[in-house]
């Protein structure tokens, strides 16, 4: 057995299924810049190659029951527009697709010897834990099972606003027990999340390890400087597609306070959200017709592009959801301090953001506090004039914090 060889097993590693997708790949290239070597087992439909790392696209299993059963759901659905699924699920506690991805990937896992391996990673995205369900029914595995867990899981498990109950939400919640039991380590990408999951479940505690969302390597692509505008503008962007939890129509009206105030900037500022807009295109498409300076694509935009507009643009901005608490890391957190660029972070007093960028962090704001926005955009503005220290996010800890180092140094620390 070598000491760095490990399985990662997860659902898919196409970089367009979900930003969670692209999350999971910066972890996997850091962990490939690291010299670890990794053996991919994926169930994205169609072969994708890592470079480094040696990629195995699991077969869907076709001759099983659920597999029956799941084509004839779907048939059934095309047929009577109906969806079945809730009934399903509160009966059974997941799809039946569910059941034969996971029949799948155990199919595919147990013709390995983990002996060979040093651990065994398990990934997770949405509300999906496909491949941990699949790791427990291989026990042998589970001294060296690193099961990823990205949000609280079942839904019920949420904080407010976002909590609710799930059909099937007591086999849910039984399966991440068992979860819990089995794994060796369980990895979060935020502290907070981990003293949030153990609140509800006693017996992970002392299992967690922290792997934040990681700082990688990205390609960037021109975007249309004709919408996005120029180095030479004070240009805000919020990236990503907006949940209606996550409300930004006071940072809008904070935007335009800052432009009333502020007459001199209404010729160079802009403020981007590039993403869906959700249940908020009324106000956005009422927002841009009295503010020409905002500009919402309410469309999707390549990534390569994103990631482009995020580091070239003055302060990117970071919404969470009203409430007492977030423990969540957004994915973009990573993009953002790799962008070195001022964050303005919109969200609760405890959160999992904020306690990386620290108490006295000053451009921090509940998300529905229009003065105290209208303040941090007209001081960022004041900075970004003057370029004091560069007018750059300049926190070398946090770069650390979610580098490759950083992540290598924990991995090899795992007993």
């Amino acid at each position: 057995m070598k000491n760095n060889r490990i399985v990662i097993v997860i659902e898919s590693l196409d970089p367009n299924h979900s930003s969670g997708v692209k999350g999971r790949l910066a972890l996997i290239n850091n962990l490939i810049n690291q010299e670890f070597e990794l053996i991919i087992y994926h169930l994205s439909g169609f072969q994708i190659e890592i470079k480094g790392a040696k990629t195995i696209l699991i077969k869907e299993k076709k001759f099983s029951i659920y597999y029956l059963f799941s084509r004839s759901q779907r048939v059934f659905t095309r047929i009577t527009k109906v969806d079945i699924n809730k009934i399903i699920e509160k009966y059974l506690g997941f799809s039946f697709t569910f059941f034969n991805d996971v029949e799948s990937i155990y199919s595919a896992l147990k013709k390995e010897s983990i002996k060979d391996y040093k651990w065994v990673l398990t990934f997770s995205f949405a509300s999906s834990f496909r491949p941990h369900a699949a790791l427990l029914k291989l026990p042998d595995w589970h001294e060296k099972w690193l099961a990823y867990i990205h949000d609280p899981y079942p839904m019920h498990s949420y904080p407010r606003p976002y909590d609710w109950v799930e059909p099937g939400h007591q086999f849910k919640r039984d399966f991440f027990l068992k979860i819990a039991k089995g794994a060796k380590y369980m990895v979060y990408p935020s502290q907070y999340l981990a003293e949030w999951m153990e609140s509800y479940y006693h017996i992970a505690k002392g299992k967690a390890v922290i792997i934040p969302h990681q700082i990688s390597e990205l390609v960037t692509e021109k975007y249309d400087e004709t919408i996005f505008g120029s180095n030479n503008q004070f240009r805000i962007l919020h990236a990503g597609n907006l949940m209606s939890a996550r409300n930004p129509i006071d940072l809008i009206k904070a935007f335009q306070n800052f432009i009333k105030k502020n007459p001199e900037a209404e010729s160079n500022s802009k403020l981007f959200f590039v993403g869906k807009v959700g249940v908020y295109e009324q106000e956005f498409n009422q927002a841009m017709l009295e503010t020409p300076q905002i500009y919402s694509t309410n469309s999707y935009l390549p990534f390569a592009q994103v990631n482009a507009l995020q580091n070239d643009v003055s302060i990117n901005v970071i919404i969470e959801a009203k409430g007492a608490f977030s423990p969540f890391l957004p994915g973009k957190f990573a993009h953002a301090v790799k962008a070195n660029k001022p964050i303005l972070l919109l969200g609760p007093y405890y959160s999992e953001s904020k306690r990386l960028l620290g108490n006295d962090y000053p451009f921090w704001s509940e998300i529905d506090n229009i003065e105290k926005i209208s303040d941090c955009i007209d001081n960022l503005y004041k900075n970004w004039k003057q370029k004091l220290n560069e007018f750059t996010l300049n926190r070398e800890d946090l770069n650390y914090y979610l580098s490759e180092y950083n992540l290598k140094t924990k991995i090899d620390s795992l007993k």
